[in-house]
């Protein structure tokens, strides 16, 4: 006699597999140039690679200390105060997380009570919103409008209520490839300086901003850093997305809160992994200094690969991803373009509707340039053929 499968209540039942992974599936059954998920198809450095290789062989593969391991949170505080200006406590104030995303969903565990509010900016990353419902937090969503893609502050004044707890921030931002400015910091702090309000600032893209002032950290302002989390990606600044290690830099009471979540979500880190990035971060601060220009000649030869085509091209001010409106190429929907764009052209893209709740009418795509120049080259040759 059969039984009938126990099916549990969805704690999420508006999601599925997330666009990320259906592209690059869709892009690998068609053999198509993947632009679409954001990983580089070249490697990191070498060093890094062979300080991972000491470790391993040395011995360095039982637990690493919850919060992380001492070598590497003392190189993240001597970074941040090099580029902020700002020394956290390597102690209480810094925790490495498996990747920037666990950082995320712990933050806002930690932060986000049943009933809370939370505004988010759209378009914004897929994670920020489940982890908001899981906590039992009311999503209140801000649609940036592009091409500039900046905050309205009467309106965002408008949004706040006695029930909000949280502001999430994303910059560099993905998908836009916008930056905060340091008056967008001034505006944020000036409508929430009176309430109870926290700061969860998302810059793990914070070494690939091409604005001529560079990046603006929440850790280079006195007051928000006060009521902050601060989440950072090593996946991203090292060309090593798969390693899977990031890091959040809160005030001590902040990180207390969060490394609960964190303790009984992962407890700890890969250890000879933290510290080959203790070493890379001592012995070669150059590669993140240069990362900047590194990406930034990325973005220009491909900008010049597609000057023929009937894309327009918006801004790119920061991240590895490039925004492109193809309303001249075709009437279909950003879903429906993407794929068809993996089927008959064999260039994989993600439509930027998926990163907004709400609906977005605008016919853009959003494209990434981690990729060799041959890679670049060959996507730049298709799209120039529509």
């Amino acid at each position: 006699m059969s039984k009938t499968p126990l099916i549990p209540q969805s704690k999420l039942p508006a999601l599925g597999t997330t666009i990320f992974t259906r592209m690059s599936a869709l892009a690998q059954q068609h053999n198509a140039i993947n632009l679409s998920q954001g990983f580089p198809d070249f490697d990191g450095p070498d060093y890094l690679k062979q300080r991972l290789a000491y470790h391993v062989s040395s011995g360095a593969n039982q637990y690493a200390p919850m919060t992380g391991v001492a070598p590497l949170r003392a190189a993240i505080a001597s970074k941040t105060q090099r580029l902020y200006d700002y020394l956290p406590d390597k102690d209480s104030e810094i925790t490495v997380t498996a990747g920037a995303t666990e950082a995320l969903f712990a933050a806002i565990a930690a932060l986000v009570r049943p009933g809370d509010e939370v505004i988010c900016f759209d378009p914004s990353y897929d994670s920020y919103g489940p982890a908001i419902e899981l906590a039992g937090g009311i999503i209140k969503r801000l649609t940036l409008q592009p091409p500039a893609f900046r905050v309205d502050w009467a309106a965002f004044s408008a949004l706040l209520s006695p029930r909000t707890r949280l502001v999430i921030l994303n910059t560099p931002h993905n998908p836009s490839a916008t930056v905060w400015q340091a008056d967008d910091y001034a505006a944020l702090w000036q409508a929430i300086a009176g309430q109870e309000i926290y700061v969860l600032s998302d810059e793990v893209y914070e070494h690939i901003c091409f604005a001529p002032q560079g990046h603006n950290s929440v850790l280079a302002h006195p007051a928000l850093r006060e009521r902050a989390v601060v989440v950072s990606s090593f996946g991203k600044t090292f060309h090593m997305t798969g390693w899977k290690v990031g890091y959040s830099v809160a005030p001590a009471a902040i990180s207390a809160e969060i490394r609960k979540v964190h303790q009984y979500l992962t407890f700890a880190v890969n250890t000879p992994a933290q510290l080959a990035l203790a070493d890379m971060l001592d012995a070669e601060p150059q590669h993140y200094l240069t990362l900047p220009e590194f990406y930034r000649a990325r973005r220009d030869h491909f900008v010049r690969s597609l000057a023929s085509s009937r894309f327009k091209l918006l801004p790119c001010e920061g991240t590895y991803f490039l925004l492109a409106d193809y309303s001249a190429i075709s009437d279909l929907d950003d879903v429906s373009f993407c794929e068809w764009l993996t089927t008959d052209v064999g260039v994989a893209a993600i439509p930027l509707s998926v990163f907004c709740a709400d609906a977005f009418p605008h016919k853009l795509i959003r494209l990434c340039f981690a990729k060799q120049q041959s890679t670049l080259d060959a996507a730049a040759e298709r799209l120039c053929r529509l």
